[in-house]
């Protein structure tokens, strides 16, 4: 029996970063390691240049998320205005580059991808060398130092996140725990939200943690291992994933 920390994730607007090429800044469909790290640090008042607490959070926890809906796509389309670069001149702040002479000023585009209604129930369990307690991180989710954001700040949560511990023989059982409806009964939570009929699991550690079984298992390297917060480091870890169909959902 293991104990694991349980808690929802909804909002109308989500972005879980990937790796950002060029102008466009993509959104992964359920947030990853370095998404439930920044949110538990910010319940818990880690700052991003606390390296030593980040470190200790970050070796603290494991995590597993059950993604009930990926949301639909929602592409935001930027313009931006930015002087050109010049020798010799240097540019401190936006203020500074917005008073720039107009005849430097250059137009870029960019865009940002969000996940509009997506649903994610996350699972998180200590490791051997934890310093932090599940206990600490259930009470700062209930009463968070900073305010919690689902991957940009313009995302806050829109449901209770409802964070408490259970004790379950496996980490299906601990992702399968049900929450009350975010709107209505259940069929009409499922209804509103249009909820899929496939589910998706994805967790770290064991590739046989979710259930004992390597049946329907699949996983590759995923760069989202938070190395250095204040410059923004990430690494790779291995992810495990499988998807269950309702007819075989439990």
């Amino acid at each position: 029996m293991t104990e694991y920390l349980v808690f929802r994730l909804y909002a109308p607007l989500a972005s879980w970063g990937e790796a950002a090429v060029g102008e466009s800044r993509p959104s992964a469909t359920y947030p990853g390691r370095g998404a439930i790290i920044g949110l538990l640090g910010a319940a818990l008042g880690v700052r991003r240049d606390d390296d030593e607490r980040q470190r200790q959070l970050r070796e603290s926890v494991c995590i597993a998320v059950k993604q009930r809906s990926p949301g639909t796509l929602l592409r935001d389309y930027h313009t931006a205005q930015v002087p050109a670069a010049q020798s010799k001149v240097t540019y401190h702040t936006r203020r500074d580059e917005l008073n720039a002479p107009r005849k430097v000023i250059n137009t870029i585009l960019s865009s940002r991808d969000y996940r509009c209604d997506g649903l994610w129930t996350v699972a998180v369990w200590l490791t051997s060398q934890a310093t932090l307690t599940l206990n600490e991180m259930e009470q700062a989710l209930k009463t968070p130092y900073f305010p919690l954001y689902l991957g940009r700040k313009a995302c806050p949560p829109a449901g209770p996140l409802a964070p408490r511990r259970e004790t379950c023989g496996c980490l299906l059982d601990a992702l399968d725990t049900s929450f009350p409806p975010l709107c209505g009964t259940a069929d009409e939570e499922r209804r509103v939200l249009n909820l899929p009929d496939e589910t998706l699991y994805a967790w770290e550690g064991d590739p046989k943690h979710l259930d004992g079984s390597l049946e329907g298992n699949e996983s590759n390297d995923v760069w989202d291992e938070p190395l250095h917060r204040r410059r923004w480091q990430f690494g790779p870890r291995a992810e495990f994933r499988r998807i269950v169909g309702q007819e075989e959902g439990r």
